[in-house]
């Protein structure tokens, strides 16, 4: 059995509007990656990664240099305990009214 392992990453820079979580959904899913994807308030971009050591390295990596349009400047990386808690990859979202977190249907 491969290692498995769980990363909460923040990305910082011009990471909104440019397609940011959208690619991230597509290279998670690529490689097999599950978790989530979310644009904060603040500008930057939120996601947990979990899956496979070297897949979610991969991904990791990637965001890092982002879509071609962004400019990042920063990632912010805290590995945690593997909790196999997600079945696939999501863009999510917090809801202005409610601020609850959801999926992007």
């Amino acid at each position: 059995m491969k290692d498995k392992t769980r990363v909460h990453v923040v990305i910082f820079g011009r990471v909104q509007g440019v397609f940011f979580r959208l690619e991230t959904k597509q290279i998670a899913d690529s490689v097999n990656v599950s978790g989530w994807v979310k644009n904060n308030r603040d500008g930057t971009v939120e996601a947990v990664f979990e899956g496979e050591k070297e897949a979610v390295e991969s991904v990791v990596k990637w965001c890092k240099k982002g879509p071609p349009h962004s400019r990042v400047s920063r990632v912010d990386l805290v590995t945690e305990d593997y909790k196999g808690e997600y079945e696939g990859f999501d863009i999510c979202f917090t809801d202005k009214k409610s601020g609850l977190f959801n999926k992007l249907q």
